[in-house]
């Protein structure tokens, strides 16, 4: 195609995002009009639809590595393995409804850390919450790294042959940032979640119309598609386990499998209990809500929602295999991330096109202004007014958590280019080091509210933070975890990782555990520790 023509196509597809664009802004900014509390700014008053919060949880949890990590894992693995995952999420939901929730609204808490410092002390609630603050920043950056990736594929469409550097990334990313920590500090938890709301909504059509476009795209249709495919292992359930092994080492093949129904029951069950149960960034949303019963409906239907939506993402990345086979593509990104941007990008039919784009950058700014709110939240009512300015004024308080909000964009600006760095020099998937990130330490969060919401005299403030620390430290250990530090070239010019290896003393047969079980380790090491150890009388009186 013609440049000309392509800057002709873009224009046509950029008026449609520009318009979801100045949409989403407005939404945010008309929030911010009654913010004149903290308790506006981080709860909205309690006043959120059941149905609005059901729409924005599945928005945060359906963010851009969803939307393009998903079609990854698809067209990678080319089978649905991945969604067997989503039976952990429906569980841990459930055991979140009637386990967290109550006591959430019972004790008022605005950061759900605080509910640590009225069982345990301040000692517990600022660990808890400063590993939130570090992980959510971590964790979202890393998301954030795939605004820059459609914007790679849009400038590779634009500048056939250019060369792609981090530059490119680094644009993208802080374009996505800008607007979304704009909208986000003005106008609080309610610009999150009403604009999570047009978000789902235009994600869930994005991808729906993205199947059936790929499928018409396929030369031979549905025949072509069952010939392609019938070599391949499609079931949604697969349990990781080899009969023909003995059973160590079918065993240790099971544990280092990441998409089984043993992850998905156990490992995954864990890891939703903590990313949807002591994560300040999930439960505020849910904290919206009128009342613990309508909190409880959003949370467990947003789990089956879940099931429909990761397979409708994985059929794409299937399809998108089955067509790259038929007609190759020798411009075909390198990074399986980017598949289905391009695709999207030098595929889809102008004006469709750009509603795609703006379904992918809605997902990466549902997710993202979510944690803005949470970390600026969390911040304010766990260490700027304890410790900072303990006088503060709701106005003050509501500023204070503004400005917060854009440090907080700043950081993950820093890291989402990091990853893109990290990402361009191994060409790894995006899920598996974006849910790894949580996995490291969100164990030993679940293990102190476990430990805090099962027993009433178990847990001492001061122990309490050995116990976390052990706990992460066993996720690091246990499950061989490697951290890259610098590259060195070797004689032949090469590059060459060196990472710090944690399990480098366990012995061979030890398996490298998969990440669906990092948080099930860390919090199993962290309650039973933290249980040795009895609280305090005069704790336990107010708790």
């Amino acid at each position: 195609m013609h440049p000309a023509q392509n800057w002709f196509n873009l224009g046509a597809d950029g008026l449609v995002i520009l318009i979801y664009f100045f949409g989403i802004v407005g939404i945010g900014l008309y929030a911010a009009r009654k913010n004149t509390s903290l308790k506006d700014f981080a709860l909205g008053g309690h006043s959120i639809p059941w149905w609005a919060v059901l729409a924005s949880i599945i928005a945060a949890e359906t963010s851009a590595v969803t939307f393009l990590g998903a079609p990854a894992e698809g067209f990678k693995t080319r089978s649905y393995s991945y969604a067997q995952l989503a039976i952990g999420t429906i569980i841990a939901r459930v055991v979140i409804a009637w386990l967290f929730i109550a006591p959430y609204y019972k004790y008022k808490v605005e950061s759900i850390y605080q509910f640590l410092e009225i069982r345990f002390g301040q000692r517990t609630k600022n660990m808890a919450s400063a590993i939130f603050l570090a992980t959510r920043v971590l964790g979202i950056g890393v998301r954030l790294y795939l605004g820059g990736a459609i914007i790679v594929v849009i400038y590779r469409y634009l500048f056939p042959g250019s060369e792609i550097t981090l530059a490119t990334y680094f644009w993208g990313i802080v374009f996505v940032t800008f607007v979304t920590t704009l909208y986000t500090a003005a106008g609080g938890i309610k610009a999150v979640v009403w604009t999570d709301l047009i978000q789902a909504c235009l994600m869930m059509g994005a991808i729906l119309f993205a199947i059936v476009a790929v499928f018409r795209d396929i030369p031979g249709g549905m025949d072509a598609v069952h010939s392609h495919l019938a070599g391949q292992n499609l079931s949604m359930f697969q349990s990781g386990w080899d009969a023909a092994k003995p059973f160590g080492e079918a065993l240790r093949g099971m544990l280092e499998t990441e998409y089984t129904l043993f992850a998905a029951i156990i490992g995954i069950t864990f890891f939703t209990m903590a990313t949807h149960g002591t994560d300040q960034d999930m439960v505020q949303r849910m904290l919206t809500a009128e009342n613990t019963a309508k909190s409880r409906l959003s949370l467990i239907l947003s789990g089956f929602a879940d099931i429909p939506i990761v397979l409708a993402f994985l059929t794409v990345g299937i399809l998108l295999w089955v067509r790259y086979q038929i007609a190759p593509d020798p411009s075909l990104p390198a990074e399986d991330n980017e598949i289905f941007a391009h695709y999207i990008v030098n595929e889809m039919p102008v004006g469709i096109r750009g509603l795609i784009i703006a379904g992918v950058f809605a997902t990466m700014m549902g997710s993202t202004s979510a944690a803005l709110n949470a970390l600026a939240t969390s911040f304010i009512k766990d260490f700027y007014q304890p410790y900072i300015r303990p006088s503060a004024t709701d106005r003050q308080a509501v500023s204070a958590a503004r400005w917060a909000t854009s440090v907080f964009g700043v950081l993950m600006v820093i890291v989402a280019t990091g990853t893109a760095y990290t990402v361009l020099h191994t060409h790894i998937t995006i899920i598996p080091l974006a849910l790894g990130i949580l996995g490291y330490s969100y164990g030993s969060l679940l293990g102190v509210f476990l430990l805090g919401v099962l027993t009433r005299t178990r847990g001492s403030d001061r122990m309490n933070i050995f116990a976390m620390f052990v706990g992460i430290l066993a996720v690091l250990v246990l499950c061989k975890i490697q951290i890259p530090l610098w590259e060195t070239a070797d004689g032949a010019g090469q590059m060459v990782a060196h990472k710090f290896r944690f399990g480098v003393l366990l012995p061979s047969w030890w398996p490298t555990i998969a990440w669906p079980y990092y948080v099930f380790i860390g919090c199993s090491v962290t309650f039973l520790l933290g249980i040795l150890f009895r609280t305090r009388a005069r704790d336990v009186k107010p708790a």
